[in-house]
């Protein structure tokens, strides 16, 4: 579900992007393309018609991300994230590490003053 509502929500942004785009603020964009008088759908309406959409466009984007919200997928508390479980596991890079404090005995025989 969570899925279905998130690719909801990309075509409905992509929409209202190309939406925004075909508008111009100074009356011009897709509205200034029809200003013929024998147009069936003329200027005033194509403008409505983009700020409809545009607001309509945003209203559902607003209340997908709602729902979305509401439908994340709850995990348990044993499945985390593995870039979690590596910042859980890592070591303390303040601490020094720990060397041995002797020398290791070795097995190796000492040699005689003659040689052998």
């Amino acid at each position: 579900m969570y899925a279905l509502i998130s690719v909801l929500i990309i075509i409905a942004s992509i929409l209202l992007t190309l939406i925004v785009l075909v508008q111009n603020s100074k009356g011009g964009g897709l509205a200034s393309n029809f200003s013929g008088s024998n147009q069936v759908m003329g200027v005033r309406k194509t403008a409505d018609f983009l700020e409809k959409a545009t607001w309509t466009l945003a209203i559902s984007i607003v209340v997908l991300s709602v729902v979305a919200s509401a439908t994340i997928p709850k995990g348990t508390v044993e499945e985390r994230s593995i870039i979690e479980q590596e910042v859980n596991n890592a070591v303390d890079p303040t601490q020094m590490p720990q060397f041995p404090t002797s020398v290791p005995d070795t097995d190796q025989p000492e040699e005689t003053e003659d040689g052998n």
